[in-house]
Parts: structure tokens; sequence; C-alpha cells
């Protein structure tokens, strides 16, 4: 049953790179901290509140940090923690492979339609 358990945790915490924003959020954060709105209009297609939403779980992942500042409007950072840029560059080598193998990938998948066809 552990096993079991574990393998459920472990396939909840790749849902992350399936997700939709995940990784577009993260991406943008990796140069420097941005606000709400800077994210919002960085994101392409992101509605307000898939990004609230977005936010919401990735800082409870703990895949980056929300600061809010005591000024007039308040103010709100979203930073990478170290979590979040570990993620990244595990999907930069992911990234890689899929570049690197990607010539090798579309003969595969030629041969294989054309030998059913």
């Amino acid at each position: 049953m552990a096993g079991e358990a574990a393998c459920r945790q472990v396939l909840r915490n790749l849902a992350l790179l399936g997700d939709k924003w995940s990784l577009p959020v993260l991406g943008h954060l990796r140069a420097r901290t941005l606000r709400f709105g800077e994210l919002h209009r960085a994101v392409a297609g992101i509605s307000q509140r898939m990004l609230t939403l977005t936010l919401r779980q990735l800082e409870r992942d703990g895949l980056l940090t929300r600061t809010v500042h005591a000024s007039v409007p308040p103010r709100v950072d979203y930073a990478l923690t170290s979590l979040g840029t570990s993620l990244l560059d595990s999907v930069a080598a992911l990234g890689g492979w899929a570049e690197t193998h990607q010539g090798e990938i579309a003969e595969n998948r030629r041969r294989y339609d054309a030998a059913r066809s």
C-alpha cells in the first residue's frame, strides 16, 4: 500500500508538467520577480481567475513565494523558490532531450504510420 500511495503522489507532482499554465508562469518568473498584472500580461491567453488559481497552487507546492508589501495600493510580488528553479532546470533538460531526438521520433512515427496504411 505504501508503494501505491507514493506512486499516486509522484503522479500528482508530475501533473505540474502537463498543466497548461504552471510551467509558463514559472518560466516568466525565472528572470525576475513579477507582480500579478505583469504575469497576466506575460502569459498569453490566461484569465485572471486561472492565473489566481495557478499562483495559489504553485505557492502551496512551494514553487513560488507571494510577498505582500504594505503600500497604497497594496503591492504583491511573486518570485521563484529554489524548488521552482530546480523544476525549471529539470524541464529544460527534458526539453533538450525532446529537441535532440525530434528527428528520430518523427522518423519513427513516419515508419509506424506507413506500416499501418
